[in-house]
């Protein structure tokens, strides 16, 4: 029997949701219903569907994010396969097109029974030609390549001319931290942690409003929450189970990289 899970932060979509997959696909186990992007990855990481329907704007973590928290945590020795991703999106044609091209699918809100009927036929048949494997291997890398081709499609524009120098607020104090001392910068809540060799400020932005602002070929996001300075990357270590983490130079700290991000270190 095929399970899934439903994050839609309006309930009478929600419910509308699951009644149509209901009528569709009686065989269905809905496992869970969950109300923002935070809930959606804690809950996908707990319970393991075979499906998730993910709504794109969610409160907290959007649906994409959502799914690079999913894919990036997801156990490496898990019996299950990676999920197969249905996005749920009220998004213009632009984005429509991101996400043909990418091989995850779709409807658009309000749901529509007959898209959700062919829909449902594609999963079914994509379940029947799962081959049971580990977690970590071909299909997931596969995951991670088709949610990389999606954020990217999806994602800010980069800033004509990088940002050079931060303004952190410290009591009564604006501290100016010249971009090209920062070793790196860690979400932490409602703000970003500016980590330089002295010391660390924070700031009142998320890292994906700060990302667009950054020179691309100068710092590398490195996981969801993480974005670091290249050169002043030391080295970088692969451990047994294929993790890998990063060393600074001068400095202490070591950044643990992600699978989204894993493949931009490889030897030369």
């Amino acid at each position: 029997m095929a399970t899934a899970l439903i994050a839609e932060d309006e309930p009478l979509l929600a419910a509308n949701l699951q009644a149509e997959l209901a009528r569709l696909w009686p065989e269905l186990r809905i496992l869970a219903t969950v109300g923002n992007g935070d809930a959606a990855a804690e809950q996908a990481l707990a319970l393991r569907p075979d499906l998730l329907f993910l709504d794109i704007r969610m409160p907290g973590m959007s649906g994409l994010e959502a799914a690079q928290a999913i894919a990036e945590d997801w156990p490496g020795n898990a019996a299950q396969t990676f999920p197969l991703i249905v996005f749920v999106t009220a998004y213009d044609q632009y984005a429509l097109q991101a996400f043909e091209r990418a091989a995850v699918d779709y409807v658009l809100k309000p749901v529509q029974p007959e898209r959700l009927a062919q829909t449902c036929v594609r999963l079914k048949a994509a379940l029947a030609q799962r081959q049971p494997a580990s977690a970590s291997g071909p299909a997931l890398d596969a995951v991670m390549q088709q949610l990389r081709g999606l954020i990217g499609q999806t994602a800010p524009a980069q800033s004509a001319a990088p940002l050079r120098v931060l303004q952190a607020g410290v009591g009564n104090a604006i501290h100016m931290v010249p971009v090209d001392e920062v070793l790196y910068f860690e979400a932490a809540d409602k703000y970003v942690r500016v980590v330089t060799a002295e010391r660390e400020h924070l700031i009142r932005t998320s890292l994906r409003e700060l990302q667009p602002q950054l020179d691309a070929q100068r710092f590398w996001q490195i996981h969801r929450g993480t974005i670091v300075r290249s050169d002043a990357i030391a080295s970088v270590v692969r451990d047994e189970s294929g993790k890998l983490t990063l060393s600074l130079r001068g400095h202490a700290d070591r950044l643990a990289v992600s699978r989204m991000y894993a493949h931009l270190f490889k030897p030369m």
